[in-house]
């Protein structure tokens, strides 16, 4: 009887945690519009900007002040491996960030927390 009461919490337990990896996919949806927010540091960590030195190459200005601030819109979502969510987002005006790049990817979760994506 023990053996079956253990079996029991066991799935439960893993039904639980299998549902709450589906509540930050229900948090964010393609079409989503953000707003860009200020780093805590000089870079951004969780928005995977080009480096400076690849947008000169390409022509752009690497002016990352000017980033902040900017709409977004999230164009994919994807669920990595290890539970964390990647997203894909582009300027809302159309126009390319820092001239050269349509679309950045970052990491959901960690860019809300750090304030580096604010909902709208």
């Amino acid at each position: 009887m023990f053996k079956y009461i253990i079996t029991v919490l066991f799935s439960a337990s893993i039904l639980t945690a299998q549902s709450s990896t589906d509540e930050v996919q229900n948090l964010v949806k393609v079409g989503d519009i953000y707003e860009i927010g200020r780093p805590e540091a000089n870079q951004y960590k969780h928005i995977n900007f080009p480096r400076a030195n690849f947008i000169i190459k390409k022509g752009g200005i690497a002016n990352y002040k000017k980033v902040e601030g900017n709409m977004v819109i999230i164009t994919s979502v994807k669920e990595q491996k290890d539970g964390t969510t990647r997203i894909k987002i582009k300027r809302t005006n159309g126009t390319r960030f820092f001239g050269t790049h349509p679309s950045v990817t970052a990491n959901f979760s960690e860019a809300v927390s750090s304030r580096e994506l604010l909902s709208k």
